[in-house]
């Protein structure tokens, strides 16, 4: 076979099972806490001081930090990147859409 690409794209497909956004909204959430996991083992910061400096819960903070947990409020976001010294930049991108 000399085809480079069969069918449509993972977006494609995704989007055409309506649930593109669920899937990617969990994929951005993965990589959120676990760029934070990664720094708070990086830094040495344990659960006990992360919940602290987060002004919440050791058992909230492992909700957040679970990967199954989709459920997650933007403020317990920002709240967590600025107990590390980091900040949330979030941005609107235009999409391509298909023709009609």
């Amino acid at each position: 076979m000399s085809k480079k690409h069969i069918g449509a794209s993972f977006e494609d497909f995704l989007k055409k099972e309506g649930v593109y956004e669920a899937v990617t909204t969990q994929a951005v959430k993965r990589v959120l806490t676990w760029q934070i996991s990664e720094f708070m083992k990086q830094q040495g910061i344990s659960k006990i001081e992360m919940a602290r400096r987060m002004n919440t819960s050791r058992s909230q903070l492992d909700r957040f930090l679970d990967p199954d947990n989709d459920k997650v409020l933007l403020e317990t976001v920002q709240r967590a990147a600025s107990a590390i010294g980091k900040r949330v930049s979030i941005s609107l991108e235009d999409v391509e859409r298909a023709p009609a």
